[in-house]
């Protein structure tokens, strides 16, 4: 497998620290809000990467973390009146809620930065006792950017811009303006404070995840990690900052690969709260299934910028429709073994570097070439069962196509349509009991004019929206 090292900007050969095994870090949300598209892409990114080292028989551990102490969640507990327990327990439930919705499995391990505090104070003192980091007068620490003379190598660019050196506010005694806080000491009225040798305090946002990554990753004395993971804004200043402190506090790299996946605009606009244009997840949700939603999303390199509009969503699910409509021909019946020429091409895709344009191509080869297949001969038992196996192995790898077809055409019919049309087929299931064929047939009649389509089955009848 080759993966693009947003390093050296070159795609590299995988070859993880301990053969037959992957560790990963995904910077996960700082939870104060709701979950938006940009949360969903780079947990599609990563959920692809992970269910492609498995399919290929790594061992992979996958870490996601939640920042659950921030400035913007003190602001949050300050506008609301709940306590921060309260506050980042509702958005985490939230946010797994509905990356569960889109088929995001579960990270094996969810480190919070409040019960990663000794982990986190432990790397801040050893920062400071190997003079990498220093104290001002209010209590603060500092990292001395200055000390690491492979500062900038992570992300090529150093920037002086004071909003985004770090998310807490300056200090005057900071010796360099590229310097981020490590620990920000709390002030008189501010009661969210942990006890540490140099202040009480919280944490600042860089050294969360590098205190974390030491934590539950062995490594091998070269590196933390095989791989680092997040969204292209993290590039700088986040994951520079955590290369350097990591470095600096271990005498190793944190990461032998970044990977790092591309914005989210809306209607070719940057996705920002600024703007207005952040589209909640949850939003999302509410109109499209979320099969369809992942699809859409998942359908553009996790490289590429991502730009969600109604047109191409409605483009993509037509494209799924025909899957599902294939899987419904070749309905029911059970799978037998997955094509191997069908499962290597997918795999061979998505191991350059998770290239979806090509595995999605595959898919649709097969599904045309199924469908040419059965129009010559409908009988042909083995070929469903191979292609229903196919179609296994695509959710396995992808995350689609797992749901029972016409349970994904009823998408988008609201309760009440579904109730009312429930009702008529429990009256037309009652007439052709009593051989009432003629309100049986004005039944079915009624269901095509609504835009139903109805099958009947061994196991029932079955309907979909047309």
């Amino acid at each position: 497998m080759t993966i693009f090292d947003s390093v050296t900007k070159t795609k590299r050969p995988l070859d993880p620290i301990k053969a037959g095994e992957v560790s990963i870090y995904v910077c996960g949300p700082t939870v104060y809000d709701d979950a938006h598209l940009g949360h969903a892409r780079s947990s599609l990114a990563f959920d692809l990467l992970s269910r492609t080292l498995r399919a290929l028989g790594y061992k992979v551990t996958l870490a996601k973390n939640f920042t659950d102490i921030d400035d913007k969640i003190i602001k949050k507990v300050e506008q609301t009146g709940k306590s921060m327990p309260e506050i980042t327990a509702y958005y985490i439930d939230r946010y797994l809620e509905e990356m569960g919705a889109l088929g995001v499995q579960r990270a094996d391990i969810e480190p919070k930065a409040t019960e990663s505090m000794e982990a986190i104070k432990q790397m801040i003192q050893t920062l400071i006792d190997k003079d990498y980091a220093y104290t001002v007068s209010n209590g603060d620490v500092y990292f001395d950017t200055a000390k690491d003379p492979h500062y900038g190598e992570i992300s090529h660019k150093v920037h002086d811009d004071e909003e985004n050196l770090s998310r807490v506010e300056h200090h005057g005694e900071k010796r360099n303006p590229k310097d981020f806080a490590l620990w920000k000491a709390c002030k008189g009225e501010e009661d969210i404070c942990f006890d540490a040798p140099f202040s009480s305090g919280r944490p600042g946002w860089h050294i969360e995840c590098s205190a974390m990554i030491e934590s539950i990753f062995d490594g091998d004395g070269s590196y933390s990690i095989d791989i680092h993971g997040g969204g292209a804004d993290l590039l700088f200043p986040h994951h520079e900052n955590e290369a350097a402190q990591s470095r600096c506090a271990t005498g190793h790299e944190l990461a032998k690969y970044w990977m790092h996946n591309g914005f989210v605009q809306i209607n070719g606009e940057k996705m920002s709260k600024s703007l207005g244009n952040s589209f909640f997840l949850k939003d999302a949700l509410k109109v499209y299934d979320g099969e369809v939603l992942r699809y859409y999303l998942g359908s553009v390199h996790y490289r590429n910028d991502f730009n969600f509009n109604e047109e191409d969503l409605q483009t993509a699910k037509k494209r799924l429709d025909k899957l599902y409509r294939l899987k419904k021909r070749v309905s029911p019946g059970k799978p037998s073994a997955v094509n191997k020429t069908f499962r290597q091409s997918l795999l061979d895709a998505m191991c350059d570097d998770l290239n979806i344009s090509v595995a999605l191509s595959v898919i649709d080869e097969m599904v045309a070439s199924v469908n040419e297949q059965l129009d010559a001969n409908p009988k042909n038992k083995a070929l469903k069962k191979e292609t229903l196996a196919n179609i296994a192995f695509i959710d396995e790898l992808l995350g689609f196509g797992g749901k029972e077809p016409y349970a994904y055409f009823q998408i988008g019919v609201d309760e009440a349509l579904k109730a009312k049309i429930e009702t008529l087929l429990a009256k037309r299931t009652e007439a052709k009991k009593s051989k009432d064929f003629a309100t049986s047939d004005a039944i079915r009649d009624e269901l095509t004019a609504m835009g139903i389509a109805i099958m009947d089955t061994p196991e029932g009848t079955v309907w979909e929206k047309i």
